[in-house]
């Protein structure tokens, strides 16, 4: 399985959880599962942060500490056609901070379903062109603390998203854009008033809906993968972190990284395939300034009656 910008849910990477942070594959890449495979596994993944944007203001808090988030959770795709995947994930989720009296927090946190179609697709001589659509739901599966950050585990929204993406490959390079837009629903907290930037008596939260784009690039054959991937998230409205106060699950909540993926399918041991990805924040607005690393592994079950025949993820 290709990894991806872990836009599964892992609260820790920043202040708070941003939907989609963490997913296993393909969503976000060009890649597209054969009809009747299913490449199911466990992924595992770490960050952590000792800086984090109040606002726009880049500061340290020693009442935290360094933030660090655990996640491990299955993760799959299966193969409904050539054409149509289906992705899930859950992941179980553990956040603490290494100084101060907050207690950390863990659990089961949202389920997601997604599905990948390819739209179109033109294959010129050594060339491939595709065009996919998009569209996945997450609900959390639990009723967990969301009013706790930096270590509640997710914002606890049940999310909608809709997603076009670009994949462009040339012998064995290529370039994948994408864009979606995220719808999601209110929450609700526990207490009857809060203050935002006036005071609300209700315990019932809006949360702003959000965009998030991907660009990556690299190489890519049936054996392995290597891309350079650059993404921002944009939350369209809320507000920012007041001075020196605790995060809140509407806060305005932007953030650009960078980083790496990789993914082996050694040839010699048929069915298997390692992942691994690193992300590093470089620039946000009411984000921990997190380092971001994970790995995977996955094996690929063939369900066609075709059992002879290559199971790799590589673009067919």
């Amino acid at each position: 399985m290709t990894t991806h910008r872990l836009i599964v849910r892992i609260g820790a990477i920043l202040l708070g959880a941003i939907p989609g942070q963490l997913k296993a594959q393909t969503d976000a890449d060009g890649i597209m599962m054969g009809k009747n495979l299913f490449c199911g596994g466990i992924m595992t993944a770490t960050s952590s942060w000792n800086q984090y944007w109040e606002g726009t203001l880049l500061r340290s808090n020693a009442n935290l500490g360094s933030v660090k988030t655990t996640m491990i959770g299955p993760m799959g795709s299966w193969g409904v056609t050539k054409q149509l995947n289906l992705i899930f994930s859950l992941p179980y989720v553990q956040t603490r901070a290494t100084a101060g009296t907050l207690t950390g927090l863990n659990g089961f946190q949202d389920f997601s379903l997604t599905a990948k179609y390819r739209l179109y697709r033109l294959k010129k001589n050594i060339s491939t062109f595709s065009v996919f659509g998009i569209a996945g739901i997450s609900t959390p599966v639990q009723d967990y603390v969301k009013d706790l950050l930096p270590v509640s585990i997710g914002l606890g929204s049940r999310n909608l998203t809709m997603r076009a993406m670009l994949d462009y490959q040339y012998i064995n390079f290529f370039v994948t854009a994408s864009g979606s837009y995220i719808a999601r629903s209110n929450i609700f907290i526990d207490r009857t008033a809060y203050y935002t930037t006036r005071m609300i008596y209700s315990n019932e939260v809006a949360m702003p809906d959000a965009t998030y784009s991907n660009f990556r690039m690299g190489f890519r054959n049936k054996e392995i993968v290597a891309e350079a991937v650059a993404d921002v998230w944009t939350t369209l409205g809320g507000f920012d972190i007041t001075k020196n106060n605790m995060p809140f699950p509407s806060n305005q909540m932007n953030q650009t990284r960078i980083g790496i993926n990789g993914k082996y399918e050694p040839t010699r041991w048929k069915g298997i395939s390692l992942t691994a990805a690193f992300y590093q924040t470089i620039n946000g607005r009411n984000m921990g300034r997190a380092s971001f690393a994970q790995a995977g592994f996955f094996y690929i079950f063939n369900f066609s009656k075709k059992q002879g025949k290559t199971i790799s993820l590589s673009p067919r």
